[in-house]
């Protein structure tokens, strides 16, 4: 029989062993911040992409690490669906069917929608049917050549965004000739769909960085357990031909997108001419403008739209890139001109 004293004993000795146990579970539970925010990257649509959260409902690391990493998924997969090299993706498949029709995704077909709206916009200088004539510019070799004239005017007879055909899950190029190439929106359209994605799961404080497509949900809050703070998005426009170390200026921002098109980011010289990858779909050739870059500031989920003004008002040049700006409600634009100086649409912050 144990005495009533040996029983203390044994009471004492379980509950002092206890005890830590029961502290390492609640310390455990307790979230854990190593660095606010939680990033994640990933080589995505030819550049590096990466996402940050800053803050999100039930806010842990593990929460918020789950969630970038299915958002770099969906990267992913966007680049699987819209890439026009990866066999089997909607697009490739589009291009090498020869006039047939093909079945594509929902998204895929809003793209394709929202392109042939773009080339109306832009009275044709920005098709995405110009897919036959990028592919004739290597803005990738280490010793890169002009392509042939009479190559590029062929390939030109192959560009009209009218020869897409939509209808329900199908798409049809009425030329078969003609090849679609969404490199000037399709970042765009991934940019408000990651947002979307991440909103869904309670994030309210993030930022996806498409390589120079940005967009922000929220502001930037921090949660209360590693000091509660709130305030605007500080986004850095970066100043053409800087290599990412001068900026043109710093903009504050809240649930807002911001799209930057430039002759600096892909081109080569050839005899003391520049190159850049920026193709006017008149000509074939890069576009002739009086700017060096075009910053686009718009509402969240407008980050498509944003991309491809962007471009559109790189082609157009200074004129006319501002009568498009400011004939859109609730968008914004910064034109870094070719002398250096910059200009702005009268509503930018």
């Amino acid at each position: 029989m144990v005495s009533k004293t040996d029983l203390k004993k044994r009471i004492f000795i379980s509950a002092a062993v206890l005890l830590p146990v029961c502290l390492l579970i609640f310390f455990l539970n307790i979230p854990a911040y190593h660095e606010i925010p939680v990033t994640g990257e990933i080589y995505c649509f030819d550049t590096l992409c990466s996402i940050s959260i800053y803050n999100m409902k039930s806010m842990t690391k593990m929460n918020a690490q789950r969630a970038v990493n299915d958002a770099l998924a969906e990267c992913t997969r966007y680049e699987n669906m819209l890439s026009t090299t990866k066999e089997g993706s909607d697009i490739y498949r589009l291009n090498h069917a020869k006039g047939e029709p093909v079945e594509c995704s929902v998204d895929t077909i809003k793209l394709l929608e929202m392109g042939k709206e773009a080339g109306l916009i832009s009275d044709g200088r920005f098709d995405i049917t110009i897919g036959r004539v990028t592919s004739l510019w290597d803005f990738h070799s280490s010793s890169p050549e002009l392509p042939d004239k009479e190559e590029i005017e062929k390939a030109l007879e192959t560009v009209n965004y009218d020869w897409i055909g939509t209808s329900g899950n199908k798409a049809v190029l009425l030329n078969e000739e003609a090849a679609v190439d969404l490199g000037g929106i399709a970042k765009g359209y991934v940019d408000d769909r990651l947002c979307e994605f991440l909103r869904e799961r309670s994030v309210t404080s993030a930022v996806i960085n498409l390589g120079g497509n940005v967009c922000v949900i929220g502001g930037k809050t921090t949660p209360a357990s590693v000091g509660s703070k709130s305030e605007s998005f500080k986004v850095g426009i970066e100043a053409p031909f800087s290599n990412r170390r001068e900026l043109l200026q710093t903009v504050e921002v809240n649930d807002s997108t911001l799209v930057t098109s430039g002759v600096y980011e892909r081109y080569f010289e050839k005899d003391g001419v520049r190159y850049h990858h920026v193709i006017d779909s008149k000509t074939g050739y890069p576009a002739d403008t009086d700017l060096l870059s075009v910053t686009v500031l718009g509402p969240s989920g407008s980050s498509a739209d944003c991309d491809a003004y962007s471009t559109i008002c790189l082609i157009l040049g200074e004129e006319e890139g501002m009568k498009l700006i400011e004939s859109k409600d609730g968008f914004e634009a910064l034109f870094a001109r070719d002398d250096g100086s910059v200009v702005t649409t009268k509503g930018w912050p």
